[in-house]
């Protein structure tokens, strides 16, 4: 059991979970998992990705039933644990688990089915990163991908607010509208871009993409989507109507009400 807080063990959660965690995860090719619910779903979806869990007495009990072959298991105190990990309440269990080589241009799909992908253009709060994550999850969506100056996917706290979802959904990351537009080519694909002012109401986009493989485009949150990206892929520019008292919705609420509307839930 490691009791030391000035073990080497403990300085390489920090580093990856500090204010130069994007740096260190750059050099490392690996990242925090934090929470059990976090660590059940990469266990189960993506057991091959974790090198290390470490874990208290109690954090173990938890995680009963769970295959953890080829996985490092290292326990250490509770007084350990809570200077490795980010968060309030810390629940036993940490992971470090490698991050995943995903490009776009290597995703496979079933041809069988209508495929929906959203992409997301240099969103930059990590909160609204993990929710877009989830609630495409939660609607049936194939993929997401985000582009290049967005938030880092396997930063923390974008890992935490996915709550399982990020290895329930192929996600890429650095994907160019150029490489956006070759993918879309490829797979006949219709490209809806979210606008406020779009002259396309979402009904009618949903009806008209309703049989197609089709990519949803969102914005920044402070800027939302240039009009020369929505030219340069040839998007059609889609409004969602809202009560005039409001004049606009934040960008995690605006995908969710655009995933849902495409889902086979929202027909």
């Amino acid at each position: 059991m490691i009791t030391s807080l000035h073990s080497s063990h403990v300085e390489t959660v920090k580093a990856l979970l500090g204010s130069r965690g994007a740096k260190a995860r750059k050099e490392s090719g690996c990242y925090v998992i934090e929470s059990l619910q976090n660590i059940e779903s990469v266990l189960e979806n993506a057991a091959d990705q974790v090198e290390t869990l470490y874990y208290t007495a109690e954090g173990l009990n938890r995680l009963s039933g769970k295959q953890l072959h080829n996985v490092e298991l290292v326990e250490v105190s509770v007084e350990v644990m809570k200077a490795m990990t980010d968060t309030v309440t810390p629940q036993g269990l940490l992971a470090i688990a490698r991050i995943p080589d995903n490009r776009l241009e290597a995703f496979k799909f079933n041809n069988k089915e209508r495929l929906k992908i959203a992409y997301f253009w240099q969103i930059q709060d990590p909160g609204n990163a993990g929710t877009v994550v989830r609630a495409a999850d939660a609607f049936g969506f194939d993929a997401v991908c985000f582009s290049p100056e967005s938030v880092g996917v396997y930063s923390p706290k974008v890992v935490r607010s996915t709550s399982g979802s990020l290895w329930q959904i192929p996600v890429f990351e650095e994907v160019s509208t150029a490489q956006l537009q070759s993918f879309s080519k490829q797979n006949n694909c219709q490209i809806f871009a979210a606008e406020g002012q779009g002259n396309v109401e979402l009904k009618e986009a949903v009806t008209s993409g309703r049989d197609a493989n089709t990519v949803w485009i969102f914005g920044n949150e402070a800027r939302g989507l240039p009009h020369s990206l929505i030219s340069e892929v040839g998007a059609r520019a889609v409004r969602i109507s809202i009560s005039e008292r409001v004049e606009s919705l934040n960008l995690a609420t605006a995908a969710a009400v655009v995933m849902y509307a495409v889902s086979d839930a929202g027909k």
